[in-house]
């Protein structure tokens, strides 16, 4: 098997090559079936590629350690998921995941414009599989993951134990789908340039696409912050580490490019910037890809030091001179259609939005690069820590709350002071309502305060828009609310969805200020059949226990939870001692949202540190994370928005029609 994925690797890198002669000699000479090759060797190459992932799985699991990855990343007791999951848990996995993804991407783009965007399509094949040729060389000569060792090892070493978690199913292949997701729009850009269509055409075919990578991005970033907030056992869940980072940029960046895209399509304008931030989205990602496996930084997430960061830079930035060069060409036939009359309007609230978004992923990228230029240029490492980013960007944050509010309401071209009142009198008026009684219920923490504000703020306009959407379907149509609502939602997807996400969005903002401004934390060193509290909590050290299996071994202790004298919960915080790599892990116990019944106000957060077998005492530390679960809970309201905006047109047909087809169907039938 090892044999035949290597194989196919080389012909998928001859036939990546293949794809983009093809596609450049037959734009050139307006050949149709040179195109059609091309295009034809994208297919080939995703196949190719399929068979090489199903070969190194297959490794995994037959336990074949002949090769180096296999030996390096499992052994024979880890268990099957695991084993599956090594396919990305190392560096030579990770990348032929990264082109596997891609080059499906590929496969489905050129399936969908078989018959159309002829004139973009030379382009669009020719860019995405020369995105892949750099990587399937990286894989041929670079960082093989079918390298042979020269003996086969007898065991393996073992997948890293804080690696060993179910979201390693999940997480990685979440971030890839949307890292990757980037590339599509990206090419349909540059074929745009280099076609000189510069319309709205590359925008409007991409919109899916574009929703989907930033969909499957943010996804992937709650996975690993809830992935760090349940193994590392810190009671946090995002520590502005290089690699959080990394994916964070291009998701900031994107969501800024999705926003503009709409100016762009209803008034004609920010061409160019449109261009620069998906150019800016995708380097963003190849950025983070580089870092990540370069070695350039210290991370939990990152692989260690290799040969790939070379190749990696050059690669990012022949990308960004290719791009910017194509785009400085074009700049003559980019002239905006129309201009912004005012700043009171909804134009200017769509700008503004984008400049927070930029400032915000600039500081990110600043912050995370700095270390590695300081130690570049001067030789000394300096380190930026979450104190650093937090001073420049909770700002930011919340003048972007703000603009999320009025952005949706203010009026296009120009507001007059009665559009303003009429919008946001009521909003304003609310807002200012929660912050008296934050105040009153004891928050003097400035920042906090005025978050929760702004959240307010923002969930009164979406409220009044769909209500003043539903009131009118109920006195045009005759509509009941809950009619009125699904009809109002399924005749604009786009925007209603969008506001879904943005309910989902001020949840997460919710959640990341009170677990982060009303964190408390304690550390108690204990015998059975003591307690100790942090706020309304106290919990019995009530036993201990031990299991093992061919895998590991498990020390857990049971702590009794009440909260103000009544038992609300048992938690059985671990520690797991990986025999095969002698390492050990924390595995946390939560009351909170996943609890029976859910607890949505604050989550208790318990760790077992460490315990004396001498002494009989066993240490324990808990935090207290007020309103943490509204992260997880704005997550899936995120999701649920983002599913109404791409909803297909079918969903446009009114109940009244739809019903009625029914009943026509079955007097046919």
């Amino acid at each position: 098997m090892a044999d035949l994925g290597y194989a196919c690797l080389l012909m998928a890198l001859l036939c990546a090559v293949w794809g983009v002669l093809s596609s450049w000699l037959g734009h050139q000479m307006r050949h149709s079936e040179l195109v059609r090759s091309g295009e034809n060797a994208a297919v080939a190459v995703a196949t190719l590629l399929g068979v090489a992932c199903l070969s190194l799985i297959t490794a995994f699991l037959r336990n074949d350690f002949s090769l180096l990855y296999v030996a390096q990343n499992s052994n024979t007791t880890q268990p099957a998921i695991y084993k599956i999951a090594a396919l990305w848990g190392g560096q030579s996995g990770s990348l032929m995941l990264w082109v596997f993804i891609l080059s499906v991407y590929a496969a489905i783009v050129v399936v969908q414009n078989r018959r159309r965007h002829r004139v973009l399509m030379p382009g669009v094949t020719g860019t995405l599989l020369g995105i892949s040729t750099f990587f399937l060389f990286m894989l041929q000569f670079v960082s093989n993951p079918f390298e042979p060792l020269p003996r086969a090892a007898a065991e393996g070493t073992g997948l890293n134990p804080l690696l060993q978690n179910p979201f390693m199913a999940s997480h990685p292949p979440s971030l890839y789908l949307g890292y990757v997701g980037v590339a599509v729009p990206f090419a349909f850009a540059l074929a745009a340039l280099m076609a000189g269509r510069l319309d709205n055409e590359w925008i409007t075919t991409t919109r899916r696409w574009s929703l989907f990578a930033w969909f499957f991005l943010g996804i992937g970033i709650l996975q690993g912050g809830y992935w760090a907030y349940v193994e590392l056992g810190w009671g946090g869940y995002w520590a502005w580490d290089p690699v959080e980072n990394a994916s964070l940029m291009p998701w900031l960046t994107m969501t800024a490019f999705i926003h503009s895209v709409m100016i762009q399509e209803k008034k004609g304008m920010l061409k160019v910037w449109n261009l620069l931030l998906i150019i800016m989205t995708f380097c963003l990602s190849i950025f983070g890809t580089f870092i990540t496996r370069s070695g350039v930084i210290s991370s939990v997430h990152s692989f260690t030091k290799s040969s790939l960061g070379p190749w990696f830079a050059t690669f990012w930035v022949t990308i960004v001179l290719v791009s910017v060069l194509l785009l400085i060409y074009r700049l003559p036939r980019l002239r905006t259609e129309n201009s912004i009359e005012s700043l009171l309007s909804r134009e200017s609230a769509f700008l503004f939005n984008n400049i927070l978004f930029i400032a915000i992923a600039f500081t990110v990228f600043w912050g995370t690069v700095y270390p590695i230029l300081s130690e570049a240029i001067q030789g000394v490492k300096v380190s930026i820590g979450p104190p650093w980013f937090n001073q420049w960007i909770v700002p930011l944050g919340l003048a972007l709350i703000f603009v999320t509010g009025v952005g949706p309401l203010i009026a296009w071209r120009r507001a007059s002071g009665q559009n303003l009142i009429r919008n946001f009198a009521g909003p304003i008026v609310f807002g200012a309502a929660v912050g008296a009684i934050c105040f009153v219920l004891g928050v003097r923490h400035f920042r906090a305060l005025l978050s929760f504000v702004l959240c307010a703020f923002v969930l009164a306009t979406i409220a009044q828009e769909l209500w003043r959407g539903t009131r009118s379907r109920m006195a045009s149509a005759g509509e009941g609310f809950l009619t009125g609502l699904t009809s109002l939602i399924l005749r604009n997807k786009r925007r209603y969805g969008g506001y879904l996400v943005h309910v989902g969005m001020v949840m997460i903002f919710v959640g990341i200020t009170g677990s982060s401004a009303f964190q408390q934390e304690v550390t108690a060193h204990i015998k059975r059949g003591e307690s100790f509290t942090i706020g309304p909590y106290s919990m019995l050290f009530a036993d201990t226990g031990s299991s093992h299996d061919e895998h590991k071994d498990v020390l857990s202790a049971t702590l009794e939870v009440s909260r103000d004298g009544q038992r609300v919960d048992t938690l059985r915080p671990e520690k797991y001692y990986y025999r095969a790599t002698e390492q050990p892990t924390t595995e946390v116990a939560i009351h909170g949202l996943f609890s029976w019944p859910p607890n949505l106000g604050d989550d208790l957060y318990t760790i077992l540190v460490d315990n004396d077998p001498q002494g009989g005492g066993y240490t324990f530390k808990a935090y207290l994370n007020p309103l943490i679960s509204w992260i997880w809970l704005g997550g899936f309201v995120v999701i649920l928005g983002t599913h109404v905006a791409v909803l297909p047109e079918w969903a446009r047909v009114p109940a009244k029609r739809l019903s009625s087809a029914v009943e026509v169907s079955g007097v046919v039938s």
